[in-house]
């Protein structure tokens, strides 16, 4: 199989974070048309977070401090909420002509205690050797431990990388990299993370907002695996390998 890039777009790029249960549907729509003749010629998975699709009911029924019988029905309604974004946003793929199809982890994937333990990267791998676009998401999964748990798409993105060798992971947000002092900090390595401030980049959720992400990215970069953080209008900057202006973890 050719080379894989794996592209997430944050839960802040996808919803409108401070209006519940809301859709950016103009900016996922831009989206889909800028990549549709990349997608359809390169294996790619898409992974989307949550925001506020998701996030709230999360929270509300306390899903990612460990599910019992007395708050297991926030499993549906959490799930549901992001499952509606999942659809829409591969709707609108389709409507590119992308072949692309919804992945949900609940269905596919087991956790241990807040962490993966499988991602579906069989399913994955079957998919894209079919030409198919997979488009995974934040999600509820049942957890060994904890009986469920969040996973994000933070974490999805490492998990996913690391099991199909992926050789290009990029992660488009609402800001331009990971800031420090309000400027962008051009790399990030477990050399220098100690130094960092990430205060200015920290939009905190349930699933720990930038600090979470870097720190699962900085995973991704001790098993060799470099990515890069960036504005989502510097896409096509990423993926034609052109300078994105924003910060790079290896």
């Amino acid at each position: 199989m050719s080379k894989i890039t794996i592209l997430k777009l944050g839960g802040s790029v996808v919803t409108r974070k401070s209006e519940t249960g809301t859709i950016n549907t103009i900016r996922i729509q831009e989206f889909a048309a800028q990549i549709a003749p990349i997608a359809k010629s390169v294996p790619l998975i898409i992974v989307h977070g949550a925001g506020s699709c998701g996030h709230p009911e999360a929270k509300h029924y306390h899903i990612q401090e460990g599910v019992t019988k007395s708050n297991a029905k926030g499993i549906a309604i959490t799930h549901f909420a992001v499952r509606k974004l999942n659809e829409e946003f591969v709707l609108h793929l389709r409507a590119e002509g992308v072949d692309a199809i919804c992945m949900h982890l609940i269905c596919t994937s087991i956790a241990k205690n807040g962490r993966l333990v499988y991602s579906g990267e069989e399913q994955i791998k079957a998919l894209l050797a079919l030409g198919i676009v997979p488009v995974l998401h934040g999600d509820v999964v049942m957890d060994t431990v904890r009986g469920a748990c969040i996973i994000s798409g933070d974490q999805i993105v490492p998990a996913m990388a690391k099991a199909l060798s992926a050789t290009r992971v990029g992660v488009a947000t609402d800001v331009p990299g990971v800031l420090a002092k309000g400027r962008v900090v051009p790399v990030i390595s477990r050399g220098n993370i100690g130094t960092i401030n990430l205060g200015d980049s920290v939009n905190t959720d349930v699933t720990g907002g930038m600090r979470g992400k870097v720190e699962e990215l900085l995973l991704l970069a001790d098993a060799g695996i470099p990515s890069h953080i960036f504005h989502i209008s510097r896409i096509m900057d990423f993926l034609q390998d052109r300078d994105h202006g924003g910060t790079i973890i290896q």
